[in-house]
């Protein structure tokens, strides 16, 4: 057992703390990872204001690199000193889509078996819900041994670290979900985090025509650097007009809606060229619907309504992958840490995302541990 610092929610909507867990020696099949980098993401948001689920508290953080410190019994994929990336979804090999050959579907992921704790002052003892299974914005944690992955360790921890959620969401929305595939045509509706990653996923595969979609004329410069051929101001262009102008008049081939609105979804919807594709990765809240569309609109443009969870990664595949595309310059995942902080800024962070008056977009703050 050790005990270290690391970033709690106590209370739906109260300021998250830094303060002193528990954290077990690993058992069988988990890991010990000593936390060197962990992006503030919106879902450490969404958990502190209760919108996950209500089991406080919790110990947030999940988009993180670290160098693995301890193994438990079992545990031959990773050893203590390797570099890796945390995900969250360790897959099970055993589940009926695993043994059909994939994987990226499990059924049945699973995180660490052991609870780590509070340690002092007020409820001490109370075990912790990490999110996402992982818990990282801590100095350690201890996750599932299929939640590591293996890294170049060169790679900067800040970075690559990006990977565990929202730039793997967006990049694996447009490889791996939307299949996009050289000279194709892309647009994105949604410059975020995810958004801007869908765009870098969509130069990755080759696109021909990538549109940016967006309200914020920095969010959509951002765009550009990642990728983007076009951008479209939506607060003073409709997006389904000017995509189309600027494909021909026919649509765009895949539609990568990064939002996560009904109004947004029925854009991509009509943005798209018959048999086109629809990729939702944009987060809805559960009170939202799909959008009143004709039932005929849905059959005669044919194509595919997909929704994309975690850019339907492999972690063990594309992880290394992505790290390897960054270090030869080809991904330049840099450009999404907008700011390095300390493991007692997240509060600040948080509020960094609702933006503001003369505020720059903040693609990620990320809290470095060392």
């Amino acid at each position: 057992m050790q005990q270290v610092k690391a970033v709690v929610a106590r209370a739906k909507g109260a300021p998250v703390e830094v303060v002193t867990i528990n954290v077990p020696d690993p058992g069988p099949g988990e890991a010990l990872v000593k936390v060197q980098a962990c992006g503030v993401c919106h879902t450490d948001l969404h958990y502190r204001e209760g919108g996950i689920n209500d089991d406080f508290p919790f110990l947030l953080g999940h988009e993180a690199a670290g160098v693995v410190e301890a193994v438990g019994e079992g545990v031959t994929d990773v050893a203590p000193g390797d570099f890796v990336v945390l995900n969250w979804r360790a897959v099970c090999g055993e589940c009926r889509a695993c043994k059909r050959g994939e994987p990226w579907y499990c059924f049945a992921t699973h995180n660490a078996t052991q609870k780590m704790t509070l340690a002092e002052g007020e409820g001490a003892g109370t075990e912790l819900t990490p999110a996402l299974g992982i818990g990282a914005f801590a100095e350690k944690t201890l996750v599932a041994a299929g939640q590591c992955t293996k890294v170049d360790p060169s790679a900067r921890p800040a970075a690559v670290g990006l990977l565990g959620c929202g730039v793997m969401a967006g990049i694996g929305a447009a490889i791996n979900t939307g299949g996009v595939t050289r000279g194709q045509s892309v647009a994105v509706i949604g410059c975020g985090g995810v958004g801007v990653a869908a765009v870098a996923g969509a130069a990755l595969a080759g696109a021909g025509t990538i549109i940016a979609v967006d309200l914020d004329p920095e969010k959509l410069e951002i765009a550009r650097g990642l990728g983007a051929t076009h951008t479209v101001d939506s607060s003073s262009t409709d997006p389904v007009t000017a995509i189309q102008e600027l494909t021909g008049g026919f649509g765009a081939d895949v539609v990568i809606e990064a939002v996560g609105r009904p109004e947004t979804w029925k854009q991509a919807f009509y943005a798209r060229d018959l048999a086109g594709t629809v990729v939702l990765v944009g987060v809805p809240t559960p009170d939202m619907k799909v959008p009143d569309l004709p039932l005929i609109d849905v059959f005669g443009r044919g194509g595919a309504l997909k929704s994309s969870w975690y850019g339907d990664c492999l972690p063990s595949r594309d992880f290394p992958m992505l790290v390897d595309l960054y270090r030869q310059g080809r991904l330049d995942l840099d450009a999404f840490v907008t700011e390095e902080i300390g493991i007692d800024d997240v509060e600040a962070a948080f509020d960094k995302m609702h933006g503001g008056p003369g505020q720059a977009p903040v693609l990620r703050s990320v809290v470095v541990l060392g």
